[in-house]
């Protein structure tokens, strides 16, 4: 769970960075099975990633506990 806007920044850009990833295997890759098997990670944390980000952006920042950095509804 991101819980400041540090991490939320830090999930951002390993977002991209895995979009990278998966744009240069797309263009590179020419057996359909290799590029499948090389994506699929990439694809399951860049969904596990979003997911966080949505939890993050849906809590007004009043919702994230300040002291033990825990989402509070």
């Amino acid at each position: 769970m991101i819980h400041n806007q540090e991490e939320y920044k830090t999930t951002l850009e390993r977002i991209s960075y895995f979009q990278k990833q998966v744009s240069h295997l797309r263009r590179m890759e020419t057996n359909l099975e290799n590029y499948r098997m090389s994506v699929a990670g990439f694809l399951t944390e860049l969904d596990r990633m979003n997911l966080e980000l949505r939890e993050y952006l849906w809590a007004h920042p009043s919702q994230l506990g300040q002291a033990s950095g825990t989402l509070c509804l």
